[in-house]
C-alpha cells in the first residue's frame, strides 16, 4: 500500500480547503493509498515560503510518503517553473505526483510524458523570453535610405 500525502491551499482566509480535502481523500481511498499526512496552506500561491509546502518538502526528503495528491497543480506551484522544479525533485525522491483536476499522474507513462511535454514548453517559453530580451538590448541596424 502506497503512503500518500495530501496538499491543499486556499488563497484567502474566507476560503475553505475542505472541498479539496474531501475529493483528495476520496481519490486516495479509491486508489488504495494510506494517507500519512495532510498539509494545508491558507496563503497566496505567489508566496515563495508557505508553511504547509515547506513541511511537505521536508517530509518528502525524509521519505515519509510515496505519492503526493493535490487538487490542482496551481494549488502547489506558483508558476510553471516552480511546478517543474517540484516535479523534478519528486522524481529524484521517487515520489509520484497526482493532480486531481488535471488528471496528471506521474506514476504512469502517460503522466510522465505530460510532464516532459510541459517541461519542453516551459523551456521553449524561457528561450523565447531570452531572445526577446536580447533583441531589446541590441541597437537597431541602420539601413541606407533608398534614394527614389
Amino acid at each position: 500500500m502506497k503512503r500518500a500525502a495530501l496538499y491543499m491551499r486556499v488563497s484567502t482566509l474566507d476560503q475553505h480547503p475542505e472541498t479539496q480535502l474531501y475529493e483528495l481523500r476520496q481519490m486516495a481511498q479509491q486508489r488504495g493509498f494510506h494517507i500519512v499526512e495532510e498539509y494545508t496552506d491558507r496563503i497566496s500561491g505567489a508566496k515563495a515560503r508557505r508553511p504547509g509546502l515547506d513541511a511537505l518538502m521536508r517530509d518528502a526528503r525524509r521519505g515519509r510518503f510515496d505519492v503526493i495528491l493535490v487538487w490542482a497543480s496551481d494549488r502547489i506551484a506558483r508558476s510553471v517553473k516552480h511546478l517543474l522544479d517540484l516535479l523534478d525533485e519528486f522524481n529524484r525522491l521517487n515520489i509520484e505526483f497526482v493532480s486531481f483536476r488535471e488528471q496528471i499522474d506521474t506514476g504512469g507513462p502517460l503522466g510522465r510524458a505530460i510532464v516532459v511535454i510541459i517541461g519542453a514548453i516551459a523551456e521553449l517559453e524561457r528561450n523565447l523570453i531570452l531572445e526577446r530580451v536580447r533583441c531589446l538590448k541590441r541597437p537597431p541596424k541602420t539601413r541606407p535610405l533608398n534614394p527614389a
